[in-house]
């Protein structure tokens, strides 16, 4: 089965070892899904993120981490029966891996990781991927106490296998942007890159998920007389891009980008971004 990888990676076209690993990478992701899709595992989580962009809606950045939610609230989530599946999977594409539980399992976001040295040494790399004794990791988060109103969606996949995943809406996993760019704690400049993508597809986030995650976690959570409309959402906005380094902005999300996208971000600024959102207050139901 590692002949379907083979060929997978020759798609990519790498051309550095930074694409070559990002490439390796994404198919490991993809074949975790599929993984995880055999478990039952979207019965009762639906995918989201960065890499649910990238993969579902052809995103054109790499993301690193396979982000998911429950459906349903479950404080007892464990993710050792889905491992257990996913580690049979791997192996039968003749990936021999290390999948455990990672951290303490008490937290809201459960977290696994998959670290795999097999895969490079198994390809045929044409840019050799530097030291092959080195691991590369995937993480798995999961929010067992997801926000209120997420709307989901099904999909079909074709690669390793076909397969189903069941992920966040657009205008879902919008909303969770948004609030990763008012509550995080740190600035990532991938998350206003996937704003301005969002932006540029005309999709408006849904605010009643929005305002239910805003509660629950960041500067606002256990505030119930919080109120999210567009007026609001403009306000707390435009307050965030007056505050942000946009030079340490774009050192974050170059290395995830193609050269072809490069020059665009010489244009990230206050101004840049707050261009954007007259474009999202402009595409508020409201106004339409």
């Amino acid at each position: 089965m590692i002949s379907i990888i083979q060929e997978r990676l020759k798609r990519y076209n790498a051309r550095n070892t930074i694409e070559e690993e990002q490439a390796i990478k994404e198919i490991m992701q993809e074949v975790a899904l599929y993984g995880l899709w055999r478990s039952k595992f979207f019965e009762i989580a639906a995918f989201q993120g960065g890499t649910n962009l990238r993969i579902l809606h052809k995103l054109p950045r790499f993301s690193e981490d396979l982000d998911f939610m429950l459906k349903e609230t479950d404080v007892n989530f464990n993710w050792s029966p889905y491992l257990s599946s996913l580690q049979t999977t791997f192996e039968e594409f003749g990936l021999y891996s290390e999948i455990y539980p990672r951290g303490k399992m008490d937290k809201r976001i459960r977290q696994a990781v998959i670290k795999d040295n097999s895969i490079a040494n198994q390809l045929d790399l044409s840019m050799g991927l530097g030291d092959r004794r080195r691991k590369l990791k995937i993480k798995l988060k999961i929010d067992v106490e997801p926000p209120k109103y997420s709307v989901y969606q099904y999909s079909f996949l074709d690669f390793p296998l076909d397969y189903e995943v069941c992920h966040q809406d657009l205008p879902s996993n919008f909303a969770l942007k948004i609030h990763a760019i008012l509550c995080r704690g740190f600035l990532k400049g991938r998350d206003w890159y996937d704003f301005n993508w969002y932006i540029k597809q005309n999709i408006f986030p849904n605010l009643e998920h929005l305002e239910s995650a805003l509660k629950q976690f960041g500067p606002w959570s256990g505030n119930d007389q919080l109120s999210v409309d567009i007026g609001w959402l403009e306000t707390v906005l435009l307050e965030k891009v007056s505050q942000i380094n946009w030079d340490d902005a774009k050192e974050d999300v170059q290395r995830f980008l193609p050269p072809v996208e490069l020059e665009s971000l010489t244009l990230w600024s206050a101004r840049f971004f707050s261009s954007k959102i007259a474009t999202l207050v402009h595409n508020s139901p409201i106004n339409l």
